[in-house]
């Protein structure tokens, strides 16, 4: 049965390493929201360094998940004291829970935060594509999925919720007006 991958990616405003109350308040509301989704009905996995190191994204050791990447468009540093973004690779069962995951609880009173954050950079901020049962995406394949839903639209190779496709082909439609549940497993 086919999962679905989701890749996430945001410029911040700061350097991850900025000591600014504002980049630390990002950084602590991102290890608590990552806490949640791991327990949410429907998530698989995400990618994980083995070291942790804060910024050192680019040197990180990410396992089955490849070498770190960013889109073309992505002006800023690489190195642990430059990078300013903020970016995950994830998979899920399906796009429905995957779906109440992003727009219920921690997770969404942090999107209402995210102009604090993050810039405005005019392009996508999220793809979702479906992947087979034994498939790791790359970050590369989440990169790549998010610029072509940049330069294409919404497509099987690379949608949104609010115009998605079916694991078969088939455009389908999430209700998105709400998320069905903030549980936890």
């Amino acid at each position: 049965m086919p999962r679905l991958a989701l890749y996430t990616f945001g410029v911040l405003k700061s350097p991850l390493v900025d000591p600014a109350p504002l980049t630390r308040e990002f950084y602590d509301t991102g290890e608590a929201v990552y806490r949640k989704i791991s327990q949410h009905p429907g998530y698989l996995s995400r990618a994980e360094t083995t070291g942790g190191d804060r910024g050192a994204l680019f040197e990180a050791d990410w396992g089955p998940w490849g070498e770190f990447a960013v889109p073309a468009w992505y002006s800023k540093g690489r190195t642990v004291e430059t990078t300013a973004l903020a970016a995950t690779l994830s998979l899920w069962v399906d796009m429905r829970p995957a779906f109440d995951a992003v727009y219920t609880g921690l997770h969404r009173e942090a999107l209402n935060r995210r102009h604090d954050w993050f810039e405005r950079t005019g392009h996508p901020n999220y793809a979702l594509w479906w992947v087979a049962d034994d498939v790791i995406p790359t970050w590369s394949d989440g990169v790549s999925r998010l610029e072509h839903l940049g330069d294409h639209g919404s497509t099987l190779q690379a949608f949104t919720f609010r115009n998605s496709w079916a694991p078969d082909g088939t455009p389908t439609r999430i209700d998105v007006t709400g998320p069905k549940s903030d549980q936890v497993r």
